[in-house]
């Protein structure tokens, strides 16, 4: 009967958008748009901007996300990523209500909606890892150069042809700058630092504006490029270390979960009461709360590290 009742209640809401003739990326957009807005309070502004107030969670994490789209270029796919998160709080209220759990309903529905942000965390970290990477090869011959002919021009020109994207075109953007539109050097380099997502390559950018004016300063350019090189190894050494976590916790969980129907082989009188009582209702509630908060913990704790200033 229950199953009767979901199908109908998911014909009803597609009879919904066929009649208004919305789109899910339309209904989606907006309300994703009514949470990323600003407050329509001049005192509530003030009160993030000074930080005396903090955004709700929820509009911090699409605040995130939308930041992670927009650093890794995929902006366009916000839409996207806010249906799939809309789709799937459809989806693990639909399990939990098959289930005839009422407590699971709400955790299940808030845990799988984080799930497509969490994979743009995960694809975040990649990204983070491969920028670096391909930076530390850029930086590294493009300041081996620069240091032999003092001419950022020429050694950007030497070295464009043999990196790979969005270096590349990073670079590229600026030499048809300087070319074509305003030979100013150190203008168009103050603007190239902000187009990719990185510390130490923004400081090599204020580092090689400095030597257009002194150029005994291009001695401090090594040592910036050498900041990379420490980070990656430094990543290395933690990707080593929390490896043997994160694998027994991906183990705990199969065995949590793998224990729920291993309980009706071994004891159907005790998976009965956990999936047919109001006290085993709670208890799947909040094992399945654990889990996703865990995580979510676990995502936020396992990102490569950054050099900050």
């Amino acid at each position: 009967m229950m199953t009767i009742r979901l199908i109908a209640c998911i014909g009803m809401v597609i009879g919904c958008f066929l009649i208004l003739h919305i789109t899910p990326i339309e209904f989606t957009d907006n309300i994703y748009t009514a949470l990323t807005s600003k407050p329509k309070r001049i005192k509530d502004e003030i009160n993030e901007a000074t930080k005396r107030r903090k955004p709700s969670f929820l509009r911090r994490e699409v605040m995130d996300i939308q930041n992670i789209l927009r650093i890794t270029g995929r902006s366009n796919r916000f839409s996207m990523v806010c249906a799939c998160s809309l789709l799937l709080f459809a989806v693990g209220a639909s399990i939990a209500i098959l289930l005839n759990n009422p407590f699971l309903v709400p955790v299940m529905a808030v845990g799988f909606m984080f799930l497509p942000f969490w994979y743009i965390r995960l694809t975040q970290s990649s990204y983070k890892k491969n920028i670096a990477a391909e930076l530390e090869t850029a930086l590294s011959i493009i300041t081996t150069s620069y240091v032999r002919n003092e001419d950022i021009m020429t050694a950007v020109e030497e070295n464009i042809h043999y990196l790979q994207p969005p270096v590349n075109s990073v670079l590229g953007e600026f030499l048809s700058r300087v070319r074509h539109i305003n030979p100013d050097i150190e203008s168009a380099l103050r603007d190239m630092k902000y187009k990719i997502e990185n510390e130490v390559f923004r400081e090599w950018c204020d580092a090689i504006a400095a030597c257009q004016t002194d150029r005994t300063l291009k001695s401090t350019l090594i040592p910036i490029v050498a900041k990379l090189s420490d980070t990656r190894i430094v990543n290395g050494e933690l990707e080593n270390l929390i490896t043997e976590p994160r694998k027994e916790f991906i183990i705990m969980q199969v065995f949590v979960l793998g224990n729920i129907p291993l309980m009706r082989l071994l004891n159907p009188d005790w998976y009965d009461t956990l999936m047919h009582s109001t006290l085993g209702h709670i208890i799947l509630a909040i094992i399945a709360a654990v889990i996703f908060i865990s995580t979510a913990i676990v995502i936020k704790l396992t990102q490569p590290l950054e050099y900050k200033r």
